[in-house]
């Protein structure tokens, strides 16, 4: 029998490791029936005696008190595990392999444990994958095996658990993630994490996967430019703590989603001078400091690709619409868009360039010498209409958010469009 929405679901946790132990005994402490399965007996005896097989902060407790409320159990048997679940979370583990790819053996067995022990199963059963899995697992390792058994639905939901604070993570989570094909096993698995203080994100299935990624590099990100910046702040007799703690101050641009949406490279006369100078100077000092340096050089990678998608359209007359740094602005120093100009003026290509907020004849100081030294025949390609550009153009090229109207002109224009700034909706 399938249980209501009101009911909490049965859960199987596969795998009792660091993700798994923690998963089951939080769960179970909600209310939940979970029965956890591996195949090292001393993690299932452990747990069936009421004690953790390992230590982290809090888990004793859960495992002791649930336990011995009936809530938790466990067993070596995945057929076992399963037989009375709705959900079914697998947390094994995916261990680098020496060329860095993932070591999806573990996934692999536990996969076809569950397809051997559900052949003719009618109960419904969802299989929300815990495991750090790249994008695209799900599908093409997970998904096959289960292949003529219709019972079984698989979705994504990554764990964002940290050693050491493990209990803590899973029941203050900030981010709870769900992906899946399937609204009512997203929601099946969802449900799981009531208790928690933060809505699900329910997404598609392989953003599921690629958010545990971005999760972990960024805050990889963060560790480093907090140390380098400290390990510069320190040569140069500025006391590291204080510039990180100011820095952290504001939550507008710093700690904040400012920044964090991909679009085009960026320019400006700050950020590429600003972070030639911290280059500089930290070479002078003799200290490398290899994330900041290769900042420049992934942005003008970046910049790479989108000039090279440009050049693949293979149109003959290409529309550029925006040509400064970025949108509400008309400074063109160190513009991006400047620098894909040239290189596609190189490969001649014919262009049209237009920028609500630009007029030749209103440019004047550093921002004109800019321009007109790295295209001086510029004034011959902008025009300052867009239906102009529209007519004109085989196809758009839009390097920076447009205004509303903007967007309603490129979209009514009916023109093939590239957004490499994706800033159209």
């Amino acid at each position: 029998m399938v249980p209501s929405a009101n009911e909490n679901p049965r859960v199987a946790v596969l795998g009792l490791g660091y993700v798994g132990c923690v998963t089951a005994a939080c769960l179970a402490g909600t209310g939940h029936m979970v029965c956890g399965a591996d195949r090292d007996e001393h993690k299932v005896s452990s747990v069936l005696r009421g004690v953790a097989p390992f230590y982290e902060p809090g888990l004793e407790e859960l495992v002791r008190d649930n336990a011995a409320a009936g809530l938790l159990t466990a067993t070596t048997s995945t057929t076992d595990a399963i037989r009375d679940a709705d959900v079914a979370l697998i947390c094994v583990g995916t261990p680098s392999e020496r060329n860095g790819n993932l070591g999806l053996d573990q996934l692999r067995r536990v996969t076809e444990d569950i397809a051997a022990a559900s052949r003719g199963r009618t109960r419904p059963l969802v299989v929300a994958v815990r495991s750090t899995v790249f994008p695209g697992t799900c599908e093409q390792v997970v998904m096959p095996v289960f292949a003529g058994i219709d019972s079984i639905r698989v979705v994504a939901n990554p764990e964002f658990l940290r050693e050491g604070v493990a209990v803590r993570d899973f029941k203050e989570a900030a981010l709870v993630v769900v992906g899946g094909d399937d609204p009512d096993a997203r929601e099946r698995v969802a449900s799981l994490y009531r208790s928690v203080p933060t809505k699900p994100c329910l997404v598609a299935l392989r953003t599921a996967e690629m958010i545990k990624y971005a999760c972990n590099a960024f805050h990889a990100v963060k560790i480093s430019f907090a140390n380098e910046i400290g390990a510069l702040a320190e040569l140069l007799g500025v006391v590291p703590e204080e510039v990180m703690e100011t820095l952290c101050t504001d939550d507008k641009l710093n700690t904040s989603g400012a920044y964090l949406k991909p679009g085009f490279a960026f320019g400006g006369s700050c950020l590429p001078k600003d972070l030639r100078a911290l280059r500089y100077r930290a070479a002078r000092l003799d200290l490398k400091l290899p994330m900041l340096e290769s900042v420049l050089s992934a942005n003008e990678e970046h910049l790479h690709r989108a000039t090279q998608a440009v050049l693949d359209l293979g149109s003959s007359r290409i529309g550029i619409v925006g040509l400064a740094f970025k949108e509400n602005t008309d400074d063109l120093r160190e513009s991006p868009v400047v620098t894909m100009l040239e290189h596609l003026i190189g490969k001649g290509r014919d262009l049209r360039v237009f920028d609500p907020h630009i007029q030749m004849e209103k440019i004047y100081g550093s921002n004109r010498d800019y321009i007109l030294n790295a295209i001086p025949h510029i004034g011959r390609l902008l025009t300052g209409n867009f239906d102009e550009l529209a007519a004109w153009a085989d196809h758009l090229v839009v390097t920076q958010r447009p205004s509303a109207d903007l967007a309603a002109k490129i979209h009514g224009s009916k023109k093939p469009v590239l957004d490499v700034a994706r800033g159209l909706n």
